[in-house]
This record gives C-alpha cells, structure tokens and sequence, in this order.
C-alpha cells in the first residue's frame, strides 16, 4: 500500500506540472491560437496617477552653537523658548561624559535629540583612521543618548592659501564620508554631509560632487541653507533637487557685513538674504518630512541680544510665515 500511495502521489505531481505547462508546450507545438496566459489579466489604471507622498511637515529645533559651550544654559533656554528640538556640538560629550544624563536632561526638557555636529573629515590619509574612531564613538554617543543624526562637515580649505581642489579631492571625501556614514549606520544613526564655507563643500557645484562620490544609502544632505546662499547657490533649488536625499536642514540667515570675514555675517532668521518664503514653498512642492534646525553661530560683536532672544526672534519670524514651532 505504501508503494501505491508513493507512485500515486508522484504520478499527480506529474499530471499538475504537465498541466500548467501544457499551454506553453501547445503553442510551441501550434495547438492553441493566440498567446498563453499564466496569469489573469490586471487593471494597471491605478498606476497612471502618481502615490501622493502626504502633506509637507517641517518640524523647527534650535542649535545649542550660540551658547558658546554652556550647554546647560542652551538646553533650558531653548526649551523655554518653545523649541522642541536641539542639536549639540560634539563637547557635549565632556559635559555629559555618560549619554544617559544627557538623555535624562533632554527629557526632563521635552527636547528630541535632532543631531549632533560630530567635526570635520580633513583628506590627510595619516589621520584617516583617527577620523573614522572620533566620528564612530560619536555615533555611538548618538545612539545612547536618543539622537538621530550625524553632522559631519568636510575637510577645511587650506591656511593661507586659495583652495584648489580636484576632482580626485571629491572623491576622495565623497568617500570618506561613505566611511563614516557605514559605522554610524551600525549605531542605527544617518549621517549628513554639511556643506559649509571655507570648506571642500563650499559652493554648490563641490556640493554635487561630493554626494555623486557618496554612496546615498549613507550620506544624505544636510542643507545649510545660508551656507548655500553664500557660496552661490539657490536653497530653493538645492531643496528641490535633493528632496529624495534631503536629511535635515539648517535654517540660517546670512547679511553683508564689509568688517567681517568673507564680507559677509549670520544673522538672525529674517534679518538677511535668504529667501525663507521660496525655501517654504519647495519643502510645501516636494513635501519634505523632517527636522530644521535654526542656527546662529553667535552673537555679533556689538549686538545687545542675548542667544535667548536670538533664538525667540527667528522663532517669531517663522511663525510670521505660518511655520508652527
């Protein structure tokens, strides 16, 4: 009976592979007019109207930079502010040597942890190795401490001498950054290039070469949009073109200053000349989801504000556009 059940259970295998291959097989041989369906025919209509991504939402944090190091100060200030975001240097790491007591602070202060500046990658091949450990423990940090992403800025242009940089130098830190964007991910953390003045990353044309040299799935962009003002870019734009690669951002203002470097100084949000209203409107276009952080360096020399009323001053201003904080 076993021996019958085996040769009946085979020769059902059989008949079943022979009927769903005899369609084909029959019109190989000519037997049946018209083609083969192995499948039903599907109504593909519904893919003629493009998925609609949901509504824009830009959710506004501040930088702790402005407090010069007293992250204490910053933390209580710009939660009093209204700010329900922060991102911290990386010597918040002295401060809070253990993540957890920073974490705790955030918490008690209803802050999220947006992202952490974590330095530079300077293309010296003697110092890679040292880049890569400083950025990977930050990342570590990071991760204990509840935050989210990785800032990382690349290599500053030289002292004393007109940058010159090659189109082997972007690869080279499109590279680079890869690197560090491969250990932060095993932390669970993004990584975002930040594209900064008098740095490889200064002008929008170094921008696009760097993240072509990047692998995508590691290094986003984080869009520093006075930064991108002023080394001749247009947000906007920059916004539009790397919405799908957009991380975070930072929401900057930039205004000439003859007596400063560069001619040029930050500001608070209004103050200067980004265009906060057309940026607005390709985040609205591109329906961007994620974090702005406000930064101000610090305060200029002269000014009478302190970093408390800078910081509800640019907060004033969004909120003129209809930008809730």
């Amino acid at each position: 009976m076993g021996v019958t059940r085996r040769r009946l259970l085979a020769g059902l295998a059989t008949a079943g592979a022979a009927s769903m291959c005899s369609p084909l097989l029959q019109k190989a041989a000519g037997g049946i007019a018209g083609p083969a369906r192995l499948y039903p025919p599907m109504d593909l209509s519904l893919f003629d109207t493009p998925v609609h991504r949901g509504a824009w939402d830009l959710r506004v944090g501040y930088a702790a930079i402005t407090w010069d190091g007293r992250d204490d100060e910053a933390i209580e200030q710009i939660a009093a502010v209204g700010y329900p975001g922060i991102q911290l240097r990386a010597n918040v790491l002295k401060k809070y040597p253990d993540p957890k007591t920073l974490e705790a602070a955030l918490a008690e202060h209803k802050l999220i942890f947006v992202a952490l500046s974590s330095g530079g990658t300077p293309l010296d091949p003697a110092k890679e190795k040292d880049i890569l450990d400083e950025h990977t423990r930050h990342a570590k940090y990071l991760q204990a401490a509840g935050g989210k992403y990785l800032q990382i800025i690349g290599a500053d242009n030289p002292k004393g001498a007109a940058p010159n940089w090659t189109a082997a130098d972007y690869k080279r830190q499109g590279q680079l950054l890869t690197e560090v964007g491969k250990r932060a991910a095993e932390y669970g953390i993004q990584t975002g290039f930040h594209n900064h003045m008098n740095t490889i990353g200064q002008t929008p044309e170094a921008t696009d070469a760097i993240l072509d040299a990047a692998d995508p799935k590691y290094v986003k962009l984080e869009l520093d949009v006075a930064h991108y003002l002023q080394g001749g870019g247009d947000p906007a734009a920059a916004a539009r073109k790397y919405k799908r690669r957009l991380l975070f951002m930072h929401l900057k203002d930039t205004k000439p200053s003859p007596t400063a470097r560069g001619g040029y100084q930050f500001a608070e949000l209004g103050q200067g000349r980004v265009d906060f209203k057309a940026l607005l409107a390709a985040l609205k276009e591109t329906h961007f989801r994620g974090w702005g952080i406000v930064e101000l360096d610090g305060e200029r020399p002269g000014s009478t504000r302190t970093p408390e009323e800078s910081a509800r001053m640019s907060k004033e201003y969004l909120e003129s556009l209809e930008v809730r904080v």
